[in-house]
């Protein structure tokens, strides 16, 4: 399985930005795919997840609202639109996947496969 991320980079308070995931090399259904990110000093969090196919999702309180992942089946991607930035979003953004069930909050342990990460700066 490879996840390949873009998207991210710099935007301003109040505004938005959006990150894509494109997976490859596995069967798409069944999986649960994870946004998580890492702010420097700080543990990484789990940020929304999904499970593929699926409408089952689930938020961090802190983004809950102001954040949304989606998916486009046709094109193996899943999306994290986020909206209302502020300056604690600033973090390295990953997405990872595993085949498991969601549970709340994602444990990045559970996640096998990892996106090589890309920043978001918000200020």
């Amino acid at each position: 399985v490879q996840l390949v991320e873009s998207g991210g980079g710099s935007g301003q308070v109040g505004g938005s930005l959006s990150l894509s995931c494109a997976v490859s090399g596995a069967g798409y259904r069944g999986l649960c795919m994870g946004w998580f990110r890492q702010a420097p000093g700080k543990k990484r969090e789990g940020v929304a997840v999904t499970l593929i196919g699926g409408d089952s999702t689930s938020y961090g309180d802190s983004v809950k609202g102001r954040f949304t992942i989606s998916q486009d089946g046709n094109k193996n991607t899943v999306y994290l639109q986020m909206d209302s930035l502020k300056p604690e979003d600033t973090a390295m953004y990953y997405c990872a996947t595993d085949w498991r069930g969601i549970d709340w909050p994602p444990h990045s342990g559970d996640y096998g496969y990892w996106g090589q990460g890309t920043q978001v700066t918000v200020s």
